[in-house]
């Protein structure tokens, strides 16, 4: 264990506060093998993540969020403004290009602008994605394997890790439920955080879909920093003053339109 680095030894440490309530300093230090004094700083962390809350000698969790809803039951929530930023995000993509789409509910809509695309190479983990593309004559789909998550319809963990080791890929596209100017991108199930990260840093340019309402919100566990985002495309319901924020930082913000107050 002392060879984590450190954002992975932050995610566990947070799986064992969330598994059993609590957890103290000593415990972590023993479990991890570092000092107790590298866990209280982590634990510091953490607590100033807004994802736990810490107690004498160690940290408590804290109320968890509202499970959020399967995709198919999503992709009717803000449905306008979400294939608002698909559509923007489809016009990015060039022919001949290879190309990542992720699962979610604003990503699944992405495939429905790329049909005419020729020699199109589109890589996802989504079966929803894949299925869309099925008919598409100059789209090649490569399904990526691994466990599904029978809410997202989608595929993560070991095999599917080991699967993008194999691709180069031009452009990701992704989605996350959580997005943070100071803490960056997040996600409440933790046994998808690997992949994300492992599809995230397969390919030069990163485009982010998020609708407004993903905006300031912070889930349990550390997916990514903002710097992995080239592009972030959200909808005209953002507030003004966050989508600025994310500009001067670098960021190349897009905001699609056609998406009702």
């Amino acid at each position: 264990m002392t060879s984590l680095i450190k954002e992975e030894r932050l995610n566990r440490i947070l799986q064992v506060i969330q598994k059993d309530g609590h957890a103290t300093a000593g415990e972590l230090s023993r479990i991890y093998g570092v000092s107790e004094i590298t866990i209280r700083r982590d634990l510091s962390e953490l607590a100033g993540r807004g994802y736990v809350r810490r107690a004498h000698g160690g940290a408590m969790v804290l109320s968890p969020n509202p499970q959020e809803p399967p995709i198919i039951q999503r992709l009717l929530e803000n449905k306008q403004c979400k294939e608002a930023i698909a559509k923007t995000a489809a016009a990015l993509i060039q022919d001949g290009e290879a190309i990542f789409i992720g699962s979610g509910s604003t990503t699944a809509y992405v495939p429905h602008y790329l049909t005419h695309h020729k020699h199109l190479t589109v890589v996802t983990n989504a079966l929803n994605i894949s299925t869309d593309l099925a008919t598409a004559p100059d789209i090649t789909v490569v399904v990526l394997g691994g466990v599904m998550r029978h809410a997202e319809l989608s595929l993560i963990g070991h095999i599917a890790e080991q699967s993008l080791q194999e691709l180069y890929l031009d452009k990701v596209i992704i989605g996350i439920p959580a997005i943070d100017v100071k803490v960056g991108l997040t996600n409440d199930y933790l046994p998808e955080v690997i992949t994300d990260r492992t599809i995230i840093n397969k390919a030069r340019e990163v485009i982010l879909l998020a609708d407004h309402t993903k905006i300031g919100k912070i889930a349990s566990a550390f997916v990514a920093p903002l710097n992995r985002i080239n592009t972030f495309i959200t909808d005209s319901q953002a507030n003004p003053a966050l989508v600025e924020e994310f500009r001067a930082l670098g960021i190349n913000v897009l905001i699609a339109e056609n998406c009702p107050g």
